[in-house]
């Protein structure tokens, strides 16, 4: 009897780790040719909005890869991850810096997330900072990239990722911010949209933010350089 019960402790949660990864699985690959209609982080996100305004509904719509300014994806590599067509989906190196940083502040500040771990986070997991996470964070990373190419992995980033309150996708950012598609984007625009992803919410009610000027400066002066999948 004793025996049953341990072998059910063990096997019961690795049945349902098993379970939730082939879920995941599955569910990337329905989404290397059909569109997500929503990610874990964007509902989560509808869900705190309306409960201060029921009616709330996030602004997204979503637009072909082609469709998006080459501006806006190049800003976008040389602010968040200027090594994504090269890696293999997570960038080691950066990792091992957020975790020295973290340890030096005493908790998860920093994660040092690449293009593709930032996708995995939104469409499936929580916003916790935690190291639990963080490791799933990783298996879904490498399930994207065994699944899709970059183009897509970068096409599905730009049309989910939060860029304001209830904001998401370049789209809805190029309107929200400047009254034009996404694929209309000037090089300026596109250099103070990517400045704004670690802190959208916040850049969305500091716009005139100095260091978001600054920043946006450096990474226009970056943006020939990028290099795109």
């Amino acid at each position: 009897m004793k025996k049953r019960i341990i072998w059910w402790l063990i096997l019961a949660p690795l049945t349902f780790f098993v379970v939730v990864q082939l879920y995941y699985f599955l569910q990337i690959l329905w989404w290397v040719d059909h569109n997500p209609s929503s990610t874990s982080f964007m509902r989560t996100q509808e869900s705190l909005l309306q409960e201060k305004e029921a009616q709330f509904q996030l602004k997204q719509k979503w637009v072909a890869y082609s469709s998006i300014s080459t501006h806006l994806k190049r800003a976008v590599i040389a602010s968040e991850d200027d090594g994504f067509s090269e890696h293999e989906g997570v960038d080691w190196e950066a990792m091992q810096k957020a975790y020295d940083k973290n340890k030096r502040k005493g908790k998860v500040v920093s994660g040092g997330s690449t293009i593709t771990q930032q996708l995995a986070k939104n469409l499936f997991l929580s916003g916790e900072r935690s190291y639990l996470r963080k490791g799933e964070e990783l298996i879904i990373t490498y399930m994207l990239e065994a699944c899709m190419d970059k183009e897509r992995i970068f096409e599905i980033y730009l049309n989910v990722v939060e860029w304001g309150v209830g904001v998401f996708g370049a789209e809805a950012a190029a309107q929200h911010y400047y009254g034009v598609h996404a694929g209309a984007l000037s090089p300026l625009q596109a250099a103070r949209l990517a400045v704004m992803l670690p802190k959208p919410r916040y850049y969305d009610k500091n716009k005139n933010s100095a260091y978001l000027q600054k920043r946006s400066e450096v990474i226009l002066r970056r943006m020939s350089s990028s290099e795109l999948p």
